[in-house]
């Protein structure tokens, strides 16, 4: 039966990057806007904070501990014992309006992010990829709001949303190099009454967008096709990652920032959610190789 449970009565500005990793049993997810990065164990308890010191727009755990961040002008160590941030590289030195904000880790260990315009209007971002040598790599331009990297579960289709054009995008994704080509639309959110946030991939092959300012969860079928959609407490729903012991929980992330009167009157706007009953599995996250 499907639940819907609201964990915690914390409300985050932004909230955003939802992971869970298998080896801890731990739920991460950050306050964009705080700027912090939260955590807490498969009950709820042990929660746990760091603050950062640049709005954050995800975060990945390391094979060899902490985390990487990618921070608004550019790629960051977090050392979770001392809290220290160490910078690895700026991704667009001297330009304004772009900052960083969604990724996730490959199977070969890669850090995949994009950028936005920090007014959502123009195509100044970027996608890039840091690679586990720490090397940068550009792999697409010309985005407005980068959102919801993911892949398919033979790991060949890197699927990415941006938000500001109303669309998810399939690449063909060459997992030796990490290289991506042959851009194409997946699916657009047109005849939706939202714009697609963040994303994963369920171990079916389908993908779970979240519809942001319309509070819901929308799975598509391999072919881009809407195969169910699930509705949430809020319309201010940012993004999606399925954890739990057996990868069948759905944890949702929400945001609290103003967006209109209509979110003010959003008592559990910026609260944390998970989705019971869905009936499907995710996949586990890997850790940055770097």
């Amino acid at each position: 039966m499907l639940r819907i449970e609201q964990i915690g009565d914390q409300r985050d500005s932004l909230g955003e990057g939802p992971l869970w990793d298998v080896e801890e049993q731990r739920l991460y997810w950050i306050d964009s806007y705080a700027p912090a990065i939260y955590s807490m164990d498969a009950s709820g308890g042990d929660r746990r904070k760091w603050p950062v010191p640049e709005p954050i727009g995800s975060m990945a755990l390391r094979r060899q501990g902490g985390a990487v961040l990618a921070l608004r002008s550019g790629f960051n160590f977090l050392d979770f014992d001392s809290g220290e941030v160490t910078r690895i590289n700026e991704t667009q030195p001297g330009e304004l309006r772009p900052r960083l904000n969604d990724g996730k880790v490959d199977a070969r260990g890669r850090f995949i992010a994009g950028s936005m315009d920090f007014e959502e209007r123009d195509p100044v971002g970027k996608l890039f990829s840091l690679d586990t040598d720490l090397s940068l790599h550009l792999l697409d331009t010309g985005i407005i709001c980068s959102n919801g990297p993911c892949w398919s579960p033979d790991g060949r289709t890197l699927y990415f949303a941006d938000t500001g054009t109303r669309a998810i995008y399939a690449y063909d994704y060459d997992m030796e190099t990490g290289t991506v080509r042959s851009r194409r639309q997946f699916t657009n959110f047109d005849k939706l009454r939202g714009l697609p946030d963040g994303a994963t991939v369920d171990e079916e092959g389908y993908v779970w967008s979240v519809e942001v300012y319309s509070g819901r969860l929308i799975r598509f079928d391999p072919h881009g096709v809407v195969d169910r959609i699930v509705g949430l407490p809020v319309q201010s729903t940012t993004s999606v990652i399925f954890g739990g012991a057996d990868l069948d929980i759905a944890y949702v992330t929400s945001m609290a920032r103003p967006m209109s009167n209509e979110y003010h009157r959003e008592r559990e706007a910026g609260c944390l959610f998970a989705v019971h009953g869905l009936g499907v599995r995710g996949l586990p996250e890997p850790r940055f190789g770097g």
